[in-house]
């Protein structure tokens, strides 16, 4: 278990307990990439008011979660999901993503190599990037990426099979090396990097996203 990790279970099981110090650790460590879900889902407007909900319910619920860190991110992203989607269907909207769920083939992307190309980016502009996702993938991806769970918990919070997932993300992370590539374009003199399908050179962080969306996380 690595030392963030290590500390948030810590944390987590100190809260419990009643520790409400460590619960303001939890909320956080867990808050800033559980927020940048929940905007997939509702958009900018209402994102901190479903937030600030889910945490009602974790707070809540804490008692009875049983698990480490990787654990406890899917849980509350789980509990996030659920109050993003009352929230929509009170609401009458369609999900903030968009697109529809499609056919699933191919292997998975590489998180941590996908995570620094969006991170080049700065989160507001990565999650607006990810919104342009169909549904499916752009959960998957932030999920993966953004919230850091594997594929199996990332699963469970999705209610899909942790290869259907792993499928999704993979070809989100796809579609996102080409908008990221045409949102980091400029008008340098050519270089010797791989150039993309309009011609222009690939950042390098795109160039490894590629490469590692081939192989399996």
């Amino acid at each position: 278990m690595q030392g963030d990790d290590a500390e948030l279970t810590a944390a987590v099981r100190a809260a419990q307990g009643g520790d409400e110090t460590a619960f303001r650790t939890v909320y956080r460590s867990v808050q800033p990439r559980l927020l940048g879900y929940v905007r997939t889902l509702v958009g900018d407007t209402d994102a901190e008011d479903v937030a600030s909900e889910a945490w009602l319910h974790i707070a809540r619920d804490l008692g009875r979660f049983t698990g480490d860190a990787d654990r406890f991110r899917g849980w509350a992203a789980r509990i996030a999901r659920n109050r993003a989607l009352d929230h929509i269907r009170m609401r009458g909207r369609r999900p903030a993503v968009g697109g529809d769920d499609s056919e699933l083939a191919g292997r998975a992307g590489n998180a941590d190599t996908a995570g620094e190309a969006l991170e080049s980016l700065g989160t507001g502009r990565a999650l607006a990037l990810i919104a342009r996702l169909p549904q499916d993938q752009a959960e998957a991806v932030v999920l993966r990426v953004v919230v850091g769970l594997d594929a199996a918990t990332a699963a469970e919070v999705l209610g899909k099979r942790p290869g259907a997932v792993r499928t999704a993300a993979h070809r989100g992370l796809r579609r996102l090396a080409e908008l990221i590539t045409n949102a980091t374009e400029t008008t340098s003199a050519p270089d010797s990097r791989p150039r993309s399908a309009h011609g222009a050179s690939a950042p390098r962080g795109v160039t490894r996203l590629r490469a590692r969306t081939q192989k399996d996380m």
